[in-house]
């Protein structure tokens, strides 16, 4: 077995775990999440806290490390939550959340209405800030990549969404 998958995953407290067959749930005080377990893999609880072991010698064991990885990141989420921030950068680029939606005027002939998923709270700070909150660590990442993709940063000044503290190579533009 993996190095990682033998490492216990602790419980804080407030966080409670029901194991159902293949599939465990985590409940906290931002919220709740469930996994649901590759074959072979089985989690058992003691104490406070979670121990990852795999049985099955046919599949690899990989899968009982990255069981563990996720308990311990869905132990965060319900505890502290995950956040990503992105900047927009370019002249009259901003960023606005109305209602369920997040409004971005970015440089296009039109706005652009990027409806937001559930789970997932956005917050503007400013114009040129986008916070992005949630449980779910996979969640989070992937709507800030589909945030970061309706105008990826642009190699040569650099203007478009990016992540915070982000860096971007320029290139050189032509010489005459």
């Amino acid at each position: 077995m993996s190095r990682i998958a033998k490492a216990p995953v602790p419980l804080p407290q407030g966080v409670t775990a029901t194991i159902a067959g293949s599939s465990v749930t985590l409940k906290g005080a931002k919220g709740s999440l469930s996994l649901t377990l590759g074959h072979g893999v089985t989690v058992v609880q003691a104490e406070k806290r979670l121990e990852v072991s795999y049985t099955d010698p046919g599949q690899p064991r990989t899968l009982a490390g990255s069981a563990r990885a996720h308990l311990a990141n869905m132990v965060q989420g319900v505890t502290k939550g995950y956040e990503r921030k992105l900047e927009l950068v370019g002249v009259g680029f901003r960023a606005q959340v109305q209602g369920k939606g997040l409004n971005l005027t970015l440089g296009f002939s039109h706005p652009v209405n990027f409806p937001i998923p559930e789970g997932i709270t956005i917050e503007t700070p400013s114009q040129t800030e986008i916070l992005i909150k949630g449980v779910d660590l996979q969640q989070v990442g992937q709507v800030a990549a589909k945030i970061r993709d309706i105008r990826p940063p642009e190699p040569y000044k650099g203007k478009g969404v990016r992540y915070a503290n982000e860096k971007i190579s320029l290139k050189e533009g032509k010489k005459k």
